[in-house]
């Protein structure tokens, strides 16, 4: 599977494609930035739909992908109200053009670098890290660490949609990506003791997953 993956950011938008039967480079198949200023733009939502703009290009450029990935934004942080307003834009552009994505929260993804790393447990993912697991799952010696971000989530989204369509089954799975993409829990005490709660995103379409390729 051809899988898109995204890291919205309004100056160094990463995007990345990955090939899920790819070896070596072949796994990364294209990646860059869209890359912008805000003094480039008379006001912040011409800046959005700019980058919507780019998004929807990049998509119709590459009629092989065959779903795609968005890294969620991070509230409570820094401008995140501007962040999540991108995110939205995004959503937008890639319903527009009737894609399937998958979200995935940025703990999510670092842990997953992490796995590809074999880091000791309580180690913390930084940019450096992030950018050396992307050089070791696709051999690529150089990498800015908002496409290392994109490539991520590309990869990690595409185990998601290979285990959807059946392409993996779940022993195929680590524990990590089990638990994520599972997740049925029991809970058994405090107040909401007997209740179900559903974790995995498998289980959470029309909240984690969206299949806008099926209208």
């Amino acid at each position: 599977m051809i899988i898109l993956g995204l890291d919205p950011s309004l100056r160094q938008y990463g995007w990345a494609l990955h090939d899920t039967e790819g070896t070596g480079p072949g796994r990364c198949v294209d990646r860059g930035r869209f890359q912008t200023k805000v003094r480039d733009f008379t006001d912040e939502i011409s800046r959005y739909v700019y980058l919507r703009k780019c998004l929807e290009e990049l998509i119709e450029a590459h009629p092989t992908i065959e779903a795609i990935g968005i890294e969620t934004p991070v509230m409570n942080e820094f401008y995140s109200e501007g962040m999540y307003g991108l995110f939205l834009f995004s959503l937008e552009g890639i319903k527009r053009q009737a894609q399937d994505v998958v979200f995935l929260a940025p703990p999510q993804v670092k842990r997953f670098a992490k796995d590809l790393l074999e880091r000791p447990g309580g180690w913390s993912m930084g940019k450096m890290d992030m950018c050396q697991a992307a050089q070791e799952d696709t051999t690529i010696g150089t990498w800015n660490h908002n496409e290392a971000d994109a490539y991520l989530v590309a990869a990690m989204a595409g185990r998601f949609w290979q285990f959807y369509v059946g392409d993996l089954e779940e022993d195929d799975l680590t524990p990590y990506e089990k638990q994520t993409f599972t997740l049925i829990r029991e809970i058994t005490r405090g107040k909401r003791k007997g209740e179900t709660e559903i974790k995995g995103i498998l289980h959470r379409e029309g909240d984690r997953f969206f299949l806008w390729s099926m209208g």
